[in-house]
């Protein structure tokens, strides 16, 4: 040590100057606030973490809480705190010291080294020539630019964050009153937010705010509700990749019947063919029950003359004043579809739906089927059998001119202005139905025979070959 050093270490009266203290290092956040502050830098929930580190949410949630007591033991916590920490881009390391620190343990004390400070020298001053200064802004200048262009294509290759925040869980169940809720999120900043539901048209829509946030309202029937909700960058068109889903019930009062309301067929409508669609929707129903009255013929109309059909193995009985009734089951989202196949007249359709309990809610609509032209629909059941089809005069362009087999169970349906004529080489298999009327069978299986369709004639047997 030399002389200049032992002045430094004396005071002016000669005694030895203390030793300088280390400097004290600041306290950091406890582990528990450092854990959800990397999560929240990181920009992910508790549940991208535990798909990713295949942690459980709520482990993952008590380590953010510091509530160790929910975790499996001190192996599991070590091994959950390491993942974590490498996760979340901490030293998992200086995790497990601050945890076993903040635990109570003993942790081995390391030395404090004091660095002492470099010789501050007097640097020279800058000088700028006008090269310097025009280098200097082309770099600033490529700089921006090419940062401009990394945000825009992140930005285009990101795609939009979606969370819900209400309701708290996908699945809901609500008060039995309840007709609406107000569901609310976060996502980017303008984000198009669309809540699609069953049996709406068009989904619910909504832009979220500059912070992000959005809240809409929907509407509640009772049942379950379900509504599957998307978010869209408006600048760049892409998508949330995992779309939420919301499951909202509203419980059934065990008093309460059915409700109905039936959006085909309109009241008064009249029909080109006898496929008449019944459509509708039904709460607290299992089933919905369709019937038809037959009121007479339409004004004017000619009824067509037919032959007594035979017998048609595979059709339903009908009732005395129509077709067997149709009944359907009321799908999870309380709609329901079913087509009712009809003659030519006028005919009032009555929609029943029943709930389990057995109370019923009904409605009726009055609808016309008046055909226009030759609607002739061939089937054949019981064996194979050969066709040859004219409409109009001309051979059927679907159908080869020298005629084709077909199996039993085939169904053709064949449209024309003024006539359909049919040869068949079985014709006691082969079953017509001409503008909704059922004829049946007109001959014996194994014969041979042609036939005429020219409403509001009856059928007649030709000689055609």
């Amino acid at each position: 040590m030399t002389a200049r050093d032992q002045t430094r270490r004396t005071t002016l009266d000669g005694r030895a100057r203390p030793a300088r203290s280390p400097i004290e290092a600041v306290a950091g956040p406890p582990l528990p606030e450092r854990l959800f502050s990397a999560r929240e830098r990181k920009g992910v929930d508790l549940y991208r973490a535990e798909r990713d580190t295949k942690i459980r949410a709520h482990y993952l949630a008590a380590l953010e809480r510091g509530d160790y007591a929910e975790l499996p033991g001190a192996v599991y916590t070590k091994g959950f705190l390491r993942n974590y920490a490498l996760y979340l881009g901490l030293d998992p390391e200086d995790v497990l010291f601050q945890w076993r620190l903040e635990r109570g343990e003993d942790v081995p004390s390391e030395p404090v080294v004091v660095r002492s400070r470099p010789i501050e020298t007097k640097t020279r001053g800058l000088t700028f020539s006008p090269s310097v200064i025009v280098a200097a802004l082309m770099t600033m200048g490529i700089l921006v630019f090419g940062a401009y262009l990394a945000v825009q294509l992140l930005r285009f290759a990101k795609p939009p964050t979606l969370d819900i925040t209400d309701p708290p869980v996908a699945l809901l169940e609500v008060d039995e009153l309840s007709t609406s809720y107000v569901i609310s999120g976060s996502s980017i900043a303008g984000a198009s937010i669309a809540a699609s539901t069953p049996g709406r048209d068009q989904p619910y829509r909504v832009t979220a705010g500059p912070d992000g946030t959005w809240s809409l309202e929907v509407e509640l029937r009772r049942g379950k509700n379900q509504f599957d909700i998307t978010a869209t960058d408006p600048e760049t068109g892409k998508q949330a990749e995992t779309p939420r889903q919301v499951f909202i019930t509203v419980p059934f009062l065990l008093i309460q019947a059915p409700t109905l309301a039936v959006d085909q067929p309109s009241e008064g409508t009249t029909f080109e063919n006898g496929a008449i669609p019944v459509e509708g929707r039904a709460t607290n129903a299992t089933t919905v029950t369709v019937s038809a009255i037959y009121l007479g013929p339409i004004d004017g109309q000619v009824v067509v003359s037919t032959p007594a059909p035979s017998v048609d193995p595979g059709a339903s009985p009908p009732t005395s004043s129509g077709p067997a009734p149709v009944v359907v089951e009321v799908g999870e989202d309380g709609a329901f579809s079913t087509p009712l196949e009809l003659t030519a007249g006028r005919w009032a359709i009555t929609i029943t739906a029943t709930s389990a309990q057995g109370k019923a809610a009904s409605q009726t609509r009055t609808v016309a089927v008046a055909f226009e032209g030759v609607n002739l629909v061939v089937a054949i059941k019981g064996g194979p059998a050969w066709l040859k089809v004219w409409v109009d005069g001309l051979l059927e362009s679907s159908i080869p001119a020298a005629g084709v087999s077909l199996p039993s169970g085939r169904t053709l349906t064949f449209t024309g202005k003024e006539s359909i004529e049919v040869r068949t080489g079985s014709s006691g298999v082969t079953y017509f139905t001409l503008n909704g009327t059922s004829l049946g069978a007109l001959g014996k299986s194994g014969i041979p025979e042609t036939w005429l369709f020219r409403p509001p004639d009856p059928p007649l047997k030709t000689q055609r070959r």
